[in-house]
């Protein structure tokens, strides 16, 4: 990731960190998955 990427770049880059369990702790996973939701309710998605 740079600060080039595009949005979509970014929601794809963190689901797939959750999916691949690439992540610290259950507290770093929770706050991937928030902040991926976060992001979609902002641009609408669901």
């Amino acid at each position: 990731m740079n600060r080039n990427s595009s949005l979509d770049d970014f929601i794809k880059y963190l689901e797939n960190r959750i999916v691949m369990g690439d992540f610290k702790n259950s507290v770093h996973k929770i706050t991937f998955m928030t902040t991926l939701h976060v992001i979609k309710k902002i641009i609408g998605e669901k």
